[in-house]
């Protein structure tokens, strides 16, 4: 039996749960596990999670990968994470928690942000001036919608005092993990990004700005110290070996948050190479070699896990959610379209079934349209008023051209969002990688091929994209590989060219989305205020 080389624990924590997965140097991944964490949702726009659940759920993935895997996980010298990003933890000297985690739904923050943050002239309500700054030195800004660290610190300081006196230091999901696991504190270039109290303007030296720091109304003692993606944080503590059943010589390299992990573990590492992100919500990202921001499109490029470039970033608000809200919310358990599948009512068997029915409407859904707009927009248009619907609905239309609809939709949204990509990027893009959960869809995946009108080159693991980017952080880290060694590491397991015959029915029905957009916005705003 050939030796098994050297293993990455590769650590996935998303916002529906712990996953983490065995991955080697050369991307192969072997074992996969996972446990679903409860997500609580509040009134007034409060979404929380239990860090306590975060770490009892990883030792039992990491038990299960263990009994699934002895030998793999004996081989184990490396832990690396991925985790969701813009979630906020107040921890005390001791380093333990003293929230729940605050999430990237949570928009509790919002006034406290509008308070903080104000002035004339405003824009969105914060101040001009203020955004300008921000721009300049982080590549961004805080999300009026109070999403993010930013509004998070600011609703603890305001709304919880007892809370903010006892807090050491600030949090992100990713900075809390990586303290269970060696005892350290400290922030990577992209966990603290959304904090927006960094001057980003050297990817190579990514430091705290003492003019933003000084405005934000946090502490500055509060912040963590930051670290490259790549470093080597410490070994395993006793306690987390312990937790783990892993030995404590176990090197932890710092990882990265979800997207900036889904970039690598792409094999999309070259300059301007994008990728598609296929999850619940969706993103098209590339690494660059500059700073750059376009405000109107609400495309950035931000630090990531390479350390001389950036990851420009163009984010899709819902994506895949469009199929869980119609699996859910419109189909019925026991519901043909999911029988279809020929297995019981889980995802695998849901894409199933909508492969075997997508492919008997013709393109175009015999003329239904789907806006794809669940949960507002976050780009080519940031609008939290959008919301999602059917045009064009007949006598004649049935569940099926629905289907075909939905799917669609959001490439046609994808479509709309790529123009600006190009821009950005200054040239068009030609070829493009898709992964994420939703690419196990090969119907879905020809769908985008004819609407983006480009060749679409599938993972061939793609729900493994963000533990393979962990476990090739991690790699890279301790010396394994290089990044540059990434693209040649990953090869598509199909690739979907665009079918000429649906070029001029997707145009049109391209135009007539944008045309959409631009009549039902006034709309929404008016009936979401």
């Amino acid at each position: 039996m050939p030796a098994i080389p050297p293993q990455v624990l590769a650590i996935d924590l998303g916002t529906s749960g712990m996953k983490a997965a065995l991955v080697a140097a050369d991307g192969m991944v072997t074992g996969w596990a996972e446990r679903p964490v409860p997500l609580r949702v509040l009134p007034g726009g409060g979404a929380e999670q239990d860090p306590a659940r975060w770490w009892a759920a990883l030792a039992e993935v990491v038990a299960d990968l263990g009994q699934a895997h002895p030998a793999h996980l004996r081989a184990v010298t490396t832990v690396c994470s991925s985790a969701q990003g813009e979630g906020t933890i107040a921890v005390d000297a001791a380093g333990e928690p003293l929230t729940p985690c605050i999430t990237w739904l949570d928009m509790r923050g919002a006034a406290g942000l509008r308070r903080q943050f104000g002035g004339f002239p405003a824009y969105q309500g914060l101040s001009v001036r203020r955004t300008l700054r921000w721009l300049r030195l982080t590549g961004g800004m805080p999300s009026p919608t109070g999403k993010d660290p930013a509004a998070h610190m600011l609703l603890i300081r305001d709304e919880m005092p007892q809370v903010y006196a006892r807090t050491a230091t600030f949090l992100n999901v990713l900075d809390w993990i990586n303290l269970k696991l060696t005892g350290r504190t400290v922030a990577t270039v992209d966990s603290i990004l959304t904090s927006w109290v960094t001057d980003n303007r050297r990817p190579g030296q990514i430091r705290y700005s003492p003019a933003l720091v000084a405005d934000c109304g946090i502490d500055r003692e509060k912040f963590p110290q930051i670290v490259a993606c790549t470093e080597v944080i410490g070994t395993l503590s006793p306690t987390a070996a312990t937790h783990l059943g892993l030995p404590q010589t176990v090197q932890v390299v710092a990882g990265a948050v979800d997207n900036t992990a889904a970039a690598v573990g792409a094999g999309t590492t070259a300059d301007n190479d994008p990728h598609l992100y296929l999850g619940t919500s969706s993103w098209i990202a590339a690494h660059v070699p500059a700073k750059k921001t376009d405000v109107f499109a609400q495309i950035a490029s931000v630090p990531c896990a390479i350390g001389d470039r950036y990851l420009m970033t163009a984010l899709q608000a819902t994506a895949g959610a469009n199929l869980t809200w119609l699996k859910d919310k419109i189909v019925e358990y026991d519901d043909p379209l999911i029988g279809a599948g020929q297995l019981s009512r889980d995802e695998r068997s849901s894409f199933d079934a909508f492969d075997a029915i997508i492919p008997t409407v013709p393109a175009g859904a015999n003329g239904v349209l789907y806006m794809p707009w669940l949960y507002g927009e976050r780009a080519p248009v940031d609008d939290p008023h959008l919301r999602a619907g059917f045009l064009n609905i007949s006598l004649d239309t049935n569940r099926s051209d629905l289907l075909r609809a939905v799917f669609e939709g959001v490439a046609l949204n994808t479509r709309w969002l790529s123009g600006a990509v190009d821009r950005f990027l200054g040239s068009p893009v030609g070829s493009l990688a898709i992964t994420g959960g939703g690419a196990r869809s090969a119907a879905w995946c020809q769908i985008f091929a004819d609407v983006l009108g480009v060749e679409i080159r599938r993972d061939p693991q793609p729900v493994a994209v963000n533990v393979r980017g962990a476990g090739w952080i991690g790699a890279v880290g301790t010396g394994m590989l290089t990044f540059g060694q990434i693209p040649g590491l990953l090869r598509a397991d199909r690739v979907f060219t665009p079918t000429p015959a649906h070029r001029v029915r997707y145009d049109e029905a391209f135009d007539i989305y944008c045309d959409l957009h631009r009549r039902l916005a006034p709309v929404y705003r008016r009936l979401n205020p």
